[in-house]
């Protein structure tokens, strides 16, 4: 990755926040790898075409993410661990698909709704525009660190008890058996990135620029209906993607 060009201010974006998004990419690239540390504030900002200041603004938002570590009199250490695996397959599960990788995992349900199903929603799981469908919003947490803020959409009419459900188990797949759905697949994903809203950033722990991964995804039932759609978002310096066969 080349990082040595002139940064100009963008689309809104500020100069720190884009320089951030750059170290925070070169460091998920293991660019810096080698040694462990970020190059200094003057070197940055040579290689980036700015002043310190503004190179300075972007290793405090780093630092408040828990990436970088200022060291006094020697630098800024990079403190991020190495990025969680979450495999994307034809049972996509939360919990088995980081298996090992964490000590403790908690689910929590921040908010659920009844509301009806848009155009676009109807269209995914297969009901009228209007059908009531459950809303639910869900935080996830690995190690006490949240790494997943999800929006999910259910058919009320066969999953009215999914919210109390998902308090009683904090698990998607045990709240959906019991509905009756004993197992489930995913049918589609589609993956993108992009910038932290306001309340991912709350909810995620996150600094203003922060880069999240996008999944959108329906899972059907074992007949081939559509059981559930949701988009799920994570920060793209905790967790990566791997696409199973």
């Amino acid at each position: 990755m080349t990082l040595t060009n002139n940064m100009r201010k963008k689309n809104g974006v500020a100069l720190w926040r884009q320089i951030a998004d750059r170290i925070r990419t070169a460091i998920a690239a293991g660019e810096y790898d080698g040694t462990g540390m970020l190059p200094s504030e003057m070197v940055l900002a040579e290689r980036f075409g700015v002043n310190r200041h503004t190179v300075r603004g972007a290793i405090a938002a780093l630092a408040d993410e828990g990436i970088v570590q200022a060291l006094q009199g020697r630098g800024t250490l990079i403190t991020r661990k190495d990025r969680l695996n979450f495999p994307i397959s034809k049972r996509t599960r939360f919990t088995t698909g980081l298996g090992d990788q964490a000590r403790e995992m908690e689910g929590l349900l921040l908010a659920h709704s009844l509301e009806g199903a848009t155009t676009a929603l109807a269209e995914k799981l297969n009901v009228a525009p209007g059908t009531p469908l459950i809303r639910l919003e869900l935080l996830r947490k690995v190690d006490h660190k949240p790494v997943s803020r999800s929006t999910s959409w259910f058919p009320a009419e066969r999953f009215g008890g999914i919210a109390t459900d998902y308090e009683d188990t904090g698990s998607i797949t045990e709240a959906l058996k019991r509905s009756g759905v004993e197992d489930y697949v995913r049918a589609s994903t589609t993956v993108s990135a992009r910038h932290a809203e306001a309340d991912d950033l709350a909810d995620l722990e996150l600094s203003p620029g922060a880069i999240l991964l996008v999944s959108d995804s329906l899972n059907v039932d074992m007949d081939g209906q559509p059981i559930q759609f949701g988009t799920s978002r994570f920060p793209a310096d905790v967790v990566q993607f791997t696409v199973e066969n």
